[in-house]
């Protein structure tokens, strides 16, 4: 057992409680998924650093994933925790190289919600549904007493078919290209200030929506290697899930990075990185040098894809992130220890 595990196993041991980092997308996040999870479920399918599992049904090839909503407050400027529950579950498939079909719905109901409000909730849920053309074929619904929940909590699962595309990060090589889709930030900064915690207001809407149209356009580009959406834990935190799966450098360029501009004045204010904040509404691509302007073009064709940017690229080891400064410096994005938001998903 190497020395990182052991402290994993220590620190468990004498806290023996989970803390809100461990739900950050960061280092105790991953260690506690390796450690505990990945150690008591593993099975040939099992992979960690997939969003969704390719699975063999019948000769089709599917596409298999699951996630849980908490998010607070239950509406924000651009979404609720339902329509986010359905572009949640639709994204993690679409950055697979799938086509999202049937999703299952579990719904955890605190005593005392208002039938108003869950209303308003379930119908931004089906219109996120008919626009990603899936389907909810099951569910649960339980209702717990007061203070068990916050409001309400969703649990999903989705179903997709998969395409003949070969993706993933044993594909990604070195001078690889890195896109993004549109500026980062914007979710987590959205659900900050709709929870009016620090006295501040803007107008910036979640990035919220299903990144189908902006994964199917890639579809068609030759050198097209991996796809994720940055969710929790951020740009960041995907550039180190790379770096660390590939034993490779992630050069990120801070001048190419789209940032919204109240999310930069939200960030400078309140001692936040941007690039460790959440999206719900974009991917991250790895691309190969050769295609990467087409990648670049076909995103910047569609609405959801107009602010998209070459970012950076792969290059040799070692395993880490550097970011090239405005400035010309360079610095280490490390993996999110603190969790500086907890419950923006």
């Amino acid at each position: 057992m190497n020395d990182k595990k052991t402290l994993f196993k220590n620190t468990l041991l004498k806290e023996q409680y989970i803390s809100l980092a461990h739900g950050n997308g960061g280092r105790y996040m991953r260690e506690l998924i390796d450690e505990l999870f990945a150690k008591y479920l593993a099975n040939p399918l099992l992979n960690t650093q997939n969003d969704a599992v390719s699975l063999s049904l019948e000769h089709t090839e599917i596409a298999f994933t699951t996630d849980g909503f908490t998010v607070n407050p239950l509406e924000f400027p651009g979404g609720t925790i339902g329509s986010l529950a359905i572009h949640g579950t639709v994204n993690d498939l679409a950055v697979a190289g799938a086509t999202p079909k049937y999703l299952s719905l579990n719904a955890f109901i605190e005593e005392g919600l208002s039938f108003e409000q869950l209303e308003r909730i379930v119908k931004s849920m089906a219109e996120a549904a008919t626009e990603a053309n899936v389907a909810i074929v099951t569910g649960d619904t339980k209702v717990v007493p007061r203070g068990e929940v916050a409001g309400v909590f969703f649990a999903t699962s989705g179903i997709g078919i998969m395409g003949n595309h070969k993706l993933g990060m044993r594909e990604i090589q070195n001078g690889d290209k890195i896109l993004v889709s549109g500026t980062v930030g914007d979710h987590g900064t959205a659900v900050m200030l709709a929870r009016e915690q620090f006295g501040l207001k803007g107008t910036l809407l979640s990035d919220a929506a299903s990144v189908l149209p902006l994964t199917q356009t890639l579809l068609n580009i030759d050198g097209l290697r991996f796809m994720r959406d940055p969710t929790r834990g951020g740009l960041a935190s995907v550039g180190n899930e790379i770096s660390r799966a590939t034993n490779k450098e992630v050069h990120l360029l801070q001048k190419a990075i789209p940032v919204h501009e109240q999310v930069e004045s939200v960030c400078e204010i309140l001692g936040y990185d941007p690039l460790y904040l959440a999206c719900e509404g974009r991917v991250v691509a790895i691309v190969a040098n050769d295609n990467a302007e087409q990648a670049l073009t076909s995103w910047q064709s569609l609405d959801s894809g107009s602010a998209a940017s070459i970012i950076g690229e792969i290059r040799p080891g070692p395993a880490q992130v550097v970011l090239e400064t405005e400035l010309g410096g360079e610095r280490i994005l490390e993996e999110l220890e603190d969790d500086p938001l907890p419950r923006i998903c």
